[in-house]
């Protein structure tokens, strides 16, 4: 078994490995971690939670530190750029950056929306060797020319299936034509994709491929179960199996922003303390959740998929699937949250009969049947032998959508008062917001198993 001081990393590394109390690299970093020390550009892909951060992030401090680093803290040209599709990603790949760094004289930034603009300026113009970053918000400050990408040369896209699943690819080659066309890309991602694929094509050239797992499997740590349920029972069962399992730290997934607010009021109101986290809260709040989540005086953490990618919970034992994607390959990201580093852990999902063609996709792309139980005294009243295909799903939820819209409509009429205009998108916000040049409604978003990965991230 290899050890990080067969991998080619510099003393200083090395150190800062032993530090953090790791001698053993993950498969994923065996792989990359040479691949990007003889400066080739590099496609990997592996479960959540193996590793691929330190995998790409310890041979680009290497590189740097060896080619450059003594320049003058002011007016140090960005000479990495790493893109996440999400402000907390961004802030995790930014921490690890500042741990592996510690012993050189590198100097890195983190830069997401959300937050105020003007400080992000200032600690560009005193000079960064590493940026991380969301698309949006880095090509406004490219706009306000408080940054230049023109000495770029290692770009690195982290999560790069999330960040095709959120739109960002037309952001993404706007920040391609900033940098350098000789450069080393690195291609980070949880699966390998069709769109990927296509990627790599556009993107890199001759790359190492790494693929250190079967595609969309769940890690083997992971114990798995799913409850039958009504719809209206969801609420009950999960507080039930919060209590009575004593569980002290549960991640719970809603498909909506709106859901996981619901949820988090009910839990606080049975007595379990909660915190919601999605594209409507603030920067402050999400980290403030996030923080008390860690060290336990938040309970229950309930989040959306795509404010919860990226999130790294050292030991996190259960993970609660509330209402089922309708994209089954986020359900290998959702599960991934647990049973990292080799540690086991819990997923545990609630399904309904009109989730029941999810559950089928979901059991097809991870090539496994998942435990289907009842939980005593929730069994379901509308389960029929034969449940709706993923087809009647999509039209049930279209029509009731539709109504929903029409009585709206109706109401605003009645009321002959104006529409009022509401705050403004922030393209910058780096997790759900539309990014520039992405039509809201452009692209639709079906349901069910098979659906279309690229989806407009609006409603969250």
């Amino acid at each position: 078994m290899k050890k990080f001081s067969d991998l080619g990393l510099s003393e200083e590394l090395l150190r800062a490995v032993t530090d953090k109390g790791y001698d053993t690299p993950s498969p994923v970093q065996a792989e990359a971690i040479p691949a990007v020390l003889k400066r080739r550009d590099v496609l990997a892909a592996a479960q959540t939670g193996t590793g691929k951060t330190a995998g790409f992030t310890l041979p680009m401090i290497q590189i740097l530190d060896e080619t450059g680093s003594q320049k003058p803290s002011k007016g140090r040209p960005i000479r990495a750029l790493v893109l996440t599709p999400t402000r907390e990603l961004a802030a995790q790949v930014q921490e690890s950056i500042k741990t592996y760094g510690v012993h050189t004289h590198l100097r890195s930034a983190v830069v997401f929306g959300g937050v105020k603009i003007n400080p992000q300026i200032r600690q560009l113009r005193d000079g960064v060797d590493i940026l991380v970053a969301t698309p949006g918000r880095l090509l406004d400050l490219c706009q306000q020319r408080a940054c230049k990408l023109d000495q770029v040369n290692m770009l690195v896209l982290d999560e790069a299936d999330r960040m095709l699943d959120m739109g960002f690819i037309n952001d993404i080659r706007k920040v391609i034509k900033l940098m350098p066309k000789k450069r080393q890309n690195l291609l980070f991602s949880a699966t390998f994709s069709k769109e990927i694929r296509h990627m790599t094509r556009e993107l890199l050239i001759d790359p190492i491929t790494i693929e250190v797992s079967p595609k969309n499997t769940a890690a083997q740590t992971v114990s798995q179960r799913a409850y039958r349920c009504d719809k209206t029972s969801k609420t009950k069962i999960a507080i039930k199996l919060i209590r009575d399992g004593d569980w002290e730290q549960v991640l719970i997934f809603t498909r909506t922003k709106h859901g996981a607010n619901r949820l988090s009021k009910s839990l606080d109101q049975a007595g379990i303390q909660s915190s919601a986290i999605h594209g409507n809260k603030g920067q402050g709040a999400r980290t403030k959740a996030l923080a008390g989540f860690k060290e336990g005086s938040v309970r229950v953490l309930v989040a959306t998929d795509i404010a919860a990618r990226g999130l790294d919970i050292a030991n996190l034992p259960h993970v609660i699937n509330f209402e089922l994607p309708n994209v089954p390959e986020d359900y290998v990201h959702r599960i991934g949250r647990t049973g990292r580093a080799g540690q086991e852990g819990e997923a545990v999902s609630l399904v309904c009969n009109n989730e029941r063609p999810y559950l089928q996709g979901i059991e097809k792309i991870i090539s496994q049947k998942i435990p289907l139980i009842d939980l005593n005294g929730f069994e379901p009243e509308l389960w029929p032998a034969k449940g709706p295909t993923a087809s009647e799903v999509q039209k049930e939820e279209a029509a009731r959508k539709k109504a929903a819209r029409q009585a709206q409509g109706g109401g605003r009429r009645k009321s002959n008062s104006p529409k009022p205009s509401g705050p403004k998108s922030d393209k910058s916000d780096g997790s759900l917001n539309p990014p520039a040049g992405h039509k809201a409604g452009g692209r639709g978003r079906r349901s069910g198993p098979g659906a279309s990965r690229r989806r407009n991230p609006r409603g969250r």
